[in-house]
C-alpha cells in the first residue's frame, strides 16, 4: 500500500475551528456532505499555535521555532524547491492578495472570484516567508490572487480563503458557502480523475496534539465512500502525503511522520 501517484494535489486550509465544530455541524451542510462522500482523519491535530508556524509546519516540515504571526523571512529549503528539483510545478492562490510578490502583513480586498470580502494575511500564506520565493520576481509571481484560478494550473495548487471565507473572521456557515460554490471547480473539472484535495484547519480552539484537534477532509476519487480514518496524524503527515505521492523525498519532520495512504487502500 502506498500512496498514489497523483496528477494535482490541491490544498484548502481553513481556520482556527476544533473538529467538533465542524464535523456533523448543522451550518456546514456542505463539508459534512463531503466527509460522507469521501475520506475524514478523526484523528489529526495541527501542531502548535498560532497560526503561521503550521502554515509553515504544512508547507516546509517545520515551524523553525517561530511562536507568533509576524513577518519572518526564512532560507529553509520547503515543498516549492522539492517540486521544482523533481520536474513538478506549483502555484498558491491567495485570496484577496493586492499583487503579486507582496510581502506585506494584510490587505484588505472585495470579492475574489466567489465568497465574502475579507482580509488578505500573510501568515496564513506561508510560501511568503521563504526567500527563495519572495526574492525571486519569477518565483514569488506563482503567488496570485483567487480570481484567476485554474485546477490545471500546476502540479500543487494551495489555495487561501480570505480571513471571511476561511472561517477566522467568517462563521461556520460563511466558509462552508465558500467552500461549496468553489470546490465544486476543483471536483467538476476532468483533472480530478486523478487528483487529490484536502481541506484542513490551521488550529483548533484547544491545544490538544500541539495545536488543536482539527477536521481534514480526503476527497478523491481514489477514496473509498464515507471512509474514515482514526490514525494519529499532523500537518506532517500532510506534507509527508504529497512528498510520498511524487517521490519528493522528506523534509525536517516530515522525515519522521507517517503519511495519509490508507486513505487510497482498496
Amino acid at each position: 500500500m502506498s500512496v498514489a501517484s497523483f496528477g494535482h494535489i490541491y490544498l484548502i486550509v481553513m481556520e482556527n475551528h476544533e473538529y467538533s465544530s465542524i464535523v456533523g455541524n448543522s451550518h456546514a451542510p456542505y463539508l459534512n456532505a463531503l466527509i460522507r462522500r469521501y475520506g475524514l482523519a478523526t484523528n489529526y491535530h495541527a501542531v502548535t499555535h498560532p497560526s503561521l508556524p503550521n502554515y509553515l509546519a504544512m508547507f516546509a516540515g517545520s515551524t523553525f521555532g517561530i511562536r507568533d504571526d509576524g513577518i519572518h523571512n526564512l532560507t529553509a529549503h520547503n515543498l516549492a524547491d522539492q517540486l521544482a528539483a523533481h520536474g513538478r510545478t506549483w502555484h498558491v492562490y491567495a485570496q484577496d492578495l493586492p499583487s503579486r510578490c507582496y510581502t506585506g502583513a494584510s490587505a484588505r480586498g472585495g470579492v475574489d472570484l466567489v465568497g465574502a470580502a475579507g482580509w488578505y494575511a500573510r501568515k496564513h500564506e506561508p510560501a511568503i516567508s521563504f526567500t527563495d520565493i519572495s526574492h525571486n520576481a519569477t518565483r514569488c509571481a506563482r503567488i496570485t490572487h483567487l480570481a484567476g484560478f485554474s485546477p490545471t494550473a500546476a502540479s500543487f495548487e494551495l489555495i487561501i480563503p480570505n480571513m471571511t471565507n476561511d472561517m477566522h473572521d467568517g462563521t461556520v456557515a460563511q466558509g462552508d458557502a465558500f467552500l461549496r460554490a468553489f470546490v465544486p471547480r476543483i471536483t467538476g473539472s476532468t483533472a480530478f480523475a486523478r487528483s487529490l484535495l484536502v481541506i484542513t484547519w490551521d488550529e483548533g480552539s484547544t491545544s490538544l496534539g500541539g495545536g488543536g484537534h482539527v477536521a481534514t477532509i480526503v476527497i478523491s476519487p481514489a477514496v473509498r465512500s464515507g471512509f474514515r480514518s482514526s490514525i494519529a496524524h499532523t500537518h506532517y503527515s500532510l506534507l509527508r502525503t504529497i512528498e510520498d505521492a511524487w517521490g519528493l523525498g522528506c523534509l525536517n519532520r516530515t522525515c519522521t511522520a507517517n503519511d495519509l495512504r490508507e486513505f487510497f487502500a482498496r
